[in-house]
C-alpha cells in the first residue's frame, strides 16, 4: 500500500490514484489538507477483511516524489498489528547506502522495497549490493518493482526482471519479491524466474485478477500461483476485498488460493 502525505507528491500520482481507483473512496482516509488519519486507513481495512498491510515508502523525486518513511510511523503505531512498515532506498538519494537500510529496518521495516524504474537506476547496480547484502544477513526480503510505469520520469527499461538474474543468483537469501509480476512484457521472464528459483516470488499488485490467465498463457496457473502474494497498489485498487474475492474467483484450488491470498506472504515476510 501506498499512503503518503499527498503534498509530498508530484500531480501525476494523484492522477493515477484518482484514474485507477474509480469509485473506491481511499480519500476518506484523508483529511482536508491531504495527510492521511491512520483512524480513518485503519477503519476502512477493518471493514474491506484487511489482517496485514505492508506500508509503503519511497524516495523516486525523479518520478513520483518523496514519500518518506517517518511519514508513515503514525499510521503503524496507531495499529500495529495491522501495519508493518516496508523500507525503501534510492542510491541517488542515500549514501551510504547500507546505513539507510539499517537506519530504516531498525525502525521496524520488515522487508526493503527497490524502484529502480521510479528512482532512475538499474536494480543490479553495485552500490545497492550493500543493501542487498543486509538483507540476507537479516532474513528480511527484497520487493522490487518489475515491470513498465506510466509515471513522467520513469525509466522502464530498469523494471525488466532479467537485469535481477545475477543478484537473486549471488544471494541465495533474502526473498526476492517481484512486484507487479514483470507487468507490461516481461511477464514470462518473472514467472520463468519464480518457477526456475526458489527465493523469488511474484506479487499482483495493479495487476486485474481477471486478466492473470491471460497474462501468464504460457504457464500452468495453478503450479505458478503457488508463487503468488496477493496485492494491491492501493489506492490505484478498486477495492481490496474486491480484487481478493476476484483472486478466488479464478477457479484454482483452495489450498492455493490461501496461500495466494496469506500462506506466501507470512512465509516469507518476518512478523507478519
Amino acid at each position: 500500500m501506498h499512503v503518503p502525505r499527498l503534498s509530498a507528491l508530484k500531480p501525476a500520482w494523484l492522477e493515477w490514484a484518482a484514474g485507477f481507483s474509480r469509485d473506491y473512496p481511499w480519500r476518506d482516509a484523508y483529511d482536508s489538507v491531504g495527510d492521511p488519519v491512520p483512524a480513518r486507513i485503519d477503519a476502512l481495512l477493518e471493514s474491506e477483511g484487511v489482517d496485514r498491510a505492508l506500508l509503503f515508502c519511497e524516495y523516486s523525486p525523479r518520478a513520483t516524489g518523496i514519500q518518506a518513511i517517518e511519514d508513515l510511523l503514525p499510521i503503524r503505531d496507531h495499529n500495529p498489528d495491522r501495519f508493518r512498515l516496508v523500507a525503501n532506498v534510492n542510491p541517488h538519494v542515500h549514501h551510504p547506502i547500507r546505513s539507510e537500510v539499517e537506519r530504516q529496518l531498525d525502525l521496524g521495516a520488515v522487508a526493503l522495497r527497490i524502484h529502480p524504474v521510479h528512482g532512475g537506476f538499474p536494480p543490479d547496480d553495485p552500490q545497492l549490493r550493500a543493501a542487498y547484502a543486509v538483507c540476507a544477513e537479516r532474513g528480511v526480503p527484497v520487493v522490487i518493482h518489475s515491470g513498465v510505469s506510466v509515471f513522467p520520469g520513469s525509466q522502464s527499461t530498469y523494471g525488466d526482471p532479467e537485469l535481477m538474474l545475477d543478484v537473486v543468483e549471488e544471494f541465495g537469501t533474502p526473498n526476492f519479491v517481484f512486484a507487479h509480476g514483470g507487468r507490461g512484457w516481461w511477464y514470462d521472464t518473472a514467472a520463468f524466474l519464480a518457477l526456475a528459483k526458489p527465493n523469488v516470488w511474484l506479487d499482483l499488485a495493479g495487476l486485474p485478477p481477471r486478466k492473470l490467465p491471460e497474462y501468464y498463457a504460457r504457464f500452468d496457473l495453478a503450479r505458478l500461483a503457488t508463487r503468488w502474494m496477493f496485492g494491491t497498489d492501493w489506492p490505484g485498487v478498486p477495492g481490496v476485498a474486491r480484487n481478493a474475492r476476484a483472486v478466488a474467483s479464478l477457479g484454482l484450488p483452495d489450498d492455493i488460493i490461501d496461500r495466494v491470498l496469506s500462506g506466501n506472504a507470512t512465509k516469507v515476510f518476518p512478523g507478519l
